[in-house]
């Protein structure tokens, strides 16, 4: 088989599809990745990787890089304005996809759904024009010029709309787990804050998970977290130093522990909202990023018997399908994808092996699409047609 994926900018490729690429290129098919921008308006991580003047550059690279690592043997990289993909001639963007597909000739073509997968204008724009083309690529009436190129009209067998439905799965609940078996010693370097961090809000955007993210400032002497009171969030210790202390039934307190920069605290006990076991307090001003099931709200009190909020161990598989025809395995490819997410420097601080695997198969292991063309039933697996 030949499979094309036509995406808004470098990364969307390996977020969407990277590891059904690397399954299905160890199989032997012949891939094809066009992004139509360069990625020149996005953010910069790491001014030692890019600057605004050379960031375009640096992101083709990468996209290159990382479709290596999945096994994509061809590549395209346009021009188009980064951000504004909604302001370009529509019939030339259109136009150009459609003779991509009458000269690659792919058997599935992946795109976006038409909600840009969390409604970047960008994805919506490459979603109808790819959805557009894959229809008008079958009739010669559509740009007949392709004719005097050699190129003749070519209707794709599938076109599948990559697609994250909810899953209802919370990434404190198994960092909690992690963290229990490495213990209360485990301290991330920067590098893993820097990138926890970004996976959060990656990872949170395109519906892996469902937890609440925060960054919250403290200042030296606020009480954290209080002795007694259930455990309903994580925190992960950005910049600054807190304390922990123990009181006694007489209100006597005692020196445990003093935590820096990398460090977590408030983990034990937070699937069953067990009492916290410790004072936790800014010994000079703090941030934190911090990980609840569900965006707190202002009433919540403090201390012991305030009203919380228990995550409830929701599983992974208890998530909303609608639209789903196709979801695709890809877990024995994980670390393809994973590498290929690493290729992109720039944008990621991110480390494959700065999580356990179990933790990133359940967050990327499976792919989700919505099959348009023709529709169907949910399958498993891209080899046959119907």
């Amino acid at each position: 088989m030949k499979l094309l994926g036509v995406y808004a900018h470098p990364d969307d490729e390996t977020f969407c599809t990277g590891g059904t690429f690397a399954r299905y290129a160890a199989m032997g098919c012949e891939i094809m990745v066009v992004s139509a921008t360069r990625g020149q308006a996005g953010q910069i991580r790491s001014g030692d990787l890019a600057t605004r003047r050379t960031l375009a550059r640096v992101r083709e690279a990468e996209l290159r890089v990382a479709c290596e690592r999945l096994g994509v043997r061809h590549v395209e990289c346009w021009d188009y304005p980064d951000g504004t993909l909604n302001e370009v001639d529509q019939i030339g963007l259109g136009e150009r996809i459609t003779r991509v597909i009458r000269s690659f000739q792919p058997d599935i073509v992946f795109t976006f759904g038409d909600e840009g997968a969390y409604g970047h204008p960008d994805h919506i724009v490459i979603s109808r024009a790819t959805t557009a083309a894959c229809a008008r690529a079958g009739d010669d009436l559509h740009f007949p010029e392709h004719r005097d190129e050699g190129l003749s009209a070519y209707l794709p067998p599938r076109l599948y709309h990559a697609v994250f439905p909810h899953r209802r799965l919370l990434l404190l609940d198994h960092l909690v787990k992690w963290l229990i078996e490495e213990g209360p010693a485990f301290k991330g370097d920067p590098e893993f804050v820097h990138g926890l961090l970004l996976l959060a809000e990656e990872a949170s955007s395109l519906h892996y998970v469902e937890d609440h993210f925060e960054i919250k400032w403290f200042p030296a002497g606020f009480s954290i977290i209080e002795q007694g009171e259930p455990a309903t969030a994580l925190f992960l210790l950005l910049s600054g130093r807190v304390d922990v202390v123990r009181e006694d039934t007489h209100g006597t307190r005692q020196f445990v522990a003093q935590l820096v920069p990398g460090q977590f605290f408030g983990e034990q006990g937070i699937a069953s909202g067990m009492p916290r076991n410790a004072h936790v307090i800014a010994s000079e001003s703090a941030t934190c990023l911090v990980f609840s099931p569900t965006q707190p709200t202002l009433f919540e009190g403090r201390g012991v018997g305030a009203r919380h909020v228990s995550s409830g161990g929701v599983e992974p598989a208890d998530m909303d399908l609608f639209g789903v025809t196709t979801r695709i395995d890809a877990g024995e490819f994980l670390q393809s994808k994973l590498h290929a997410i690493a290729a992109y420097r720039s944008q990621f601080a991110f480390r494959p092996d700065m999580l356990p695997e179990g933790i990133f198969r359940d967050l990327f292991g499976v792919e989700y699409y919505s099959r348009i063309v023709p529709p169907r039933s949910i399958e498993n697996d891209l080899s046959t047609v119907s």
